[in-house]
């Protein structure tokens, strides 16, 4: 008999006060200001491994929403991802407090160079023994590109452009540039580390330029575990190539169903298992003993739920409320080729109404529960068995009752099912336990092609050495840092 598929469960989190369910930071005992808290971070994390979390996924962006009505101004008084900490600061606080719950951490390809990442993500993995991903995304907001001295956004295919050589960067700084031994510690001849088992990247690209060496240690997992986020068809080669955890999401369960299944045949066209990529979605579970109860808490949700929030977040060029409810959508001035924001399109026939109609609307998430903890687990079995996915960053409406329900209430019949482990393997990394197969990236990921200083050039480019020179053999010690 076939084992049912174990639910890979994250929590959806953001270092801010509305993250992604805007207005409902207002509701009774929400802790939702206390993120500046490092308690919150603490008394968060230690809850979610009480309830056998994977990991808390970290959101982020590096601007404001600035889109909707010209300015920042609704997003600001909705406090919309504005106040944002940075997410990675708080992990080693909630690593602190726990032994097994990992961290997805958001961080953009786009404006800060790969060799200071690459640092502060080993550092993590160290503190961690081995709990860190990265959720790499390449910044979307025209705000962040201003923030980082451009004068508008990247075009989205370069930015994968950029982020694939990034990536390689990295994978020569993390899996290449350290051997396992290099660390000999021998206090008698006073010698730490073997300088002959330690060598400089030398990437020389179209981006980036890194000489190295890595300056951590190889850390447990040496490369943390790969998320990305993306629908697109640059960024599904791209997670083809790269991502071990997708992100995505979509506007029915058919159009996340056919998502999943691309992705998944991108890892296949990369080289890879199928099985090498697991693909996760936004889920929102509201679940309580009846399911009377449930839905009146979907009610309360749902008073203070503001669509302005939605709106913004949307990224709107355009203001949907300035404009009679009866007028065509394809009738209002300046819209560029039916595209009305990042999540919607103008449908035929569709009124500025019917566009605004869900905007705020809690239930109409195409991966949504309302109900009793059975109705919750038959959801979510759906969504595992039918939709294809492998996983939910569940959506917080309160924090921390959303995850105490999920705790109390849907944990103990995903395990009776088979659906959710019942313990936590002491000795497992997050990768070890996502996949079942090791710390270290599989040998047939893109990244493992650099270990032991394989595919690294023996020296500084010249215009007669390419940067990226194949070879299965590593550099000898006379051509590496020693030399």
């Amino acid at each position: 008999m076939t084992e049912p598929k174990r639910l890979v469960l994250n929590l959806f989190e953001m270092n801010c006060v509305s993250h992604i369910t805007h207005g409902l930071w207002r509701l009774p005992d929400n802790n939702r200001e206390r993120f500046n808290d490092i308690e919150y971070w603490t008394e968060l994390a230690t809850l979610l491994e009480s309830g056998g979390f994977d990991a808390v996924f970290l959101a982020d962006v590096v601007g404001t929403y600035d889109t909707f009505r010209g300015s920042a101004d609704t997003a600001i008084r909705q406090g919309l991802q504005i106040p944002n900490n940075d997410p990675s600061v708080v992990v080693p606080a909630m690593a602190a407090v726990t032994k097994h719950l990992g961290f997805g951490i958001t961080f953009s390809t786009t404006y800060e160079p790969p060799f200071a990442w690459a640092r502060r993500a080993s550092t993590l993995d160290h503190l961690t023994k081995g709990r860190v991903g990265w959720n790499i995304v390449t910044s979307y907001l025209p705000n962040a590109a201003r923030n980082h001295g451009l004068e508008g956004e990247v075009e989205h295919d370069n930015r994968f452009e950029r982020a694939d050589e990034y990536l390689d960067v990295l994978y020569k700084l993390w899996e290449g540039s350290w051997d396992d031994d290099a660390i000999t510690a021998d206090h008698e001849n006073n010698v730490f580390a073997d300088p002959a088992k330690i060598r400089p990247i030398f990437h020389e690209g179209t981006y980036f330029k890194v000489e190295g060496p890595h300056l951590p240690s190889p850390s447990r997992q040496r490369t943390p575990v790969l998320f990305t986020a993306t629908q697109s068809a640059a960024g599904t080669a791209f997670a083809g190539k790269h991502a071990e955890v997708v992100f995505t999401g979509g506007p029915s369960e058919e159009f996340v169903k056919r998502t999943a299944a691309s992705l998944k045949q991108a890892a296949v066209d990369a080289g890879r298992a199928p099985g090498d990529l697991k693909v996760i979605t936004t889920a929102g579970v509201i679940v309580a003993p009846t399911e009377e109860e449930a839905r009146a808490k979907l009610a309360r949700f749902q008073e203070l739920s503001d669509p302005e929030g939605y709106l913004a977040h949307a990224g709107l060029p355009w203001d949907p409320t300035s404009y009679p409810a009866d007028l065509p959508v394809d009738q209002v001035p300046d819209l560029a080729e039916g595209r009305v924001g990042r999540f919607r399109q103008v449908e035929a026939g569709q009124t500025v109404g019917d566009f605004l109609a869900g905007f705020g609307d809690l239930a109409r998430h195409p991966l949504f529960v309302v109900g009793t903890p059975d109705q919750a687990a038959d959801a979510i079995e759906h969504w595992l068995d039918e939709v294809g996915i492998d996983g939910i960053n569940l959506l917080q409406y309160h924090t921390f009752d959303t995850a105490r329900d999920f705790i109390e209430l849907v944990v103990p019949v995903l395990r009776e099912r088979g659906r959710l482990r019942a313990s936590y393997d002491e000795s497992e990394s997050l990768r070890d336990r996502i996949f079942g197969e090791g710390d270290r990236l599989p040998e047939r990921h893109h990244g493992a092609r650099y270990r032991g200083g394989a595919h690294l050039p023996v020296s500084p480019a010249t215009s007669d050495t390419p940067s990226d020179t194949p070879s299965d053999t590593p550099p000898r010690a006379e051509q590496q840092l020693s030399a």
